[in-house]
C-alpha cells in the first residue's frame, strides 16, 4: 500500500492555493472563464466544419446511388426541381454506364474534402498559429459565389441550384467566421498575459 508523502501533500496544497487566489481575484476568474469557453467556442467551429467536409466527402463516392434516392423522393418537391433531379440522375447514370472512369473525378472531388476536413485539424489543435486555415476557410466560402454564377450558366445549371451551391458558402463561413472572431479575442487575452 503506497503511503502519502509530504511532498504529495504540498502539491495538492499549491494546487488548492492557486485556485483559492484565483476565486479571491474574480476578474482573474471571470477572464479565465471567458478564455476556456471561448477556447470551446473556436473548438466547437472547428468540428463543425470538420463534420461538414468529411461527410461531404464520403457522400461523393456512392453520387449515383444518392442521386437515385434523390431523384425518388424528389416527387414531393415543385415540378421543375423533380425535374432537374431526374436530368442529373439519368445524365450520371449514363455516363457512369458508357464511360464510368468519368466518375473518377468525382472521386477526387471527394478526397479533397476530406483532405480539407484533416487541414481543420490544425486549428482544432492550435487555433492561434493556424488561424491562417480559417482565414483560408473563409476565403473559400467566398469564392463559391463567382465560382457558381460564372460556371453555372456556362454549363447549363438552373439558378435554383446554384443558389443551392452557393448556400454551401453561407453555411460555411458562419462557423469560420466565428471561430476567427473567437481566436482575435484569444490572441488579445495573449497579449494581455492570461
Amino acid at each position: 500500500m503506497k503511503t502519502l508523502q509530504t511532498a504529495d501533500f504540498n502539491h495538492a496544497g499549491n494546487y488548492l492555493n492557486r485556485h483559492i487566489e484565483e476565486v479571491k481575484n474574480p476578474i482573474k476568474l471571470a477572464r479565465t472563464i471567458n478564455y476556456n469557453h471561448t477556447i470551446r467556442r473556436i473548438k466547437t467551429c472547428m468540428k463543425v466544419m470538420i463534420a461538414g467536409l468529411f461527410l461531404s466527402g464520403i457522400t461523393a463516392f456512392p453520387i449515383e446511388t444518392e442521386l437515385s434516392v434523390l431523384a425518388n423522393l424528389s416527387g414531393a418537391a415543385p415540378g421543375y426541381i423533380h425535374s432537374w433531379m431526374n436530368t442529373v440522375y439519368a445524365a450520371v447514370k449514363a455516363s457512369n454506364q458508357a464511360y464510368p472512369f468519368l466518375s473518377y473525378g468525382t472521386d477526387w472531388l471527394a478526397f479533397a474534402h476530406i483532405m480539407l476536413a484533416v487541414l481543420f485539424v490544425g486549428p482544432l489543435r492550435d487555433p492561434v498559429r493556424n488561424i491562417w486555415v480559417i482565414q483560408f476557410g473563409m476565403f473559400a466560402c467566398a469564392m463559391i459565389f463567382p465560382l457558381a454564377f460564372i460556371m453555372g450558366p456556362i454549363r447549363g445549371i438552373p439558378l435554383f441550384w446554384t443558389l443551392v451551391d452557393c448556400s454551401f458558402g453561407v453555411v460555411g463561413i458562419i462557423p469560420l467566421y466565428i471561430a476567427y472572431v473567437s481566436i482575435k479575442k484569444i490572441e488579445h487575452f495573449n497579449r494581455r498575459g492570461l
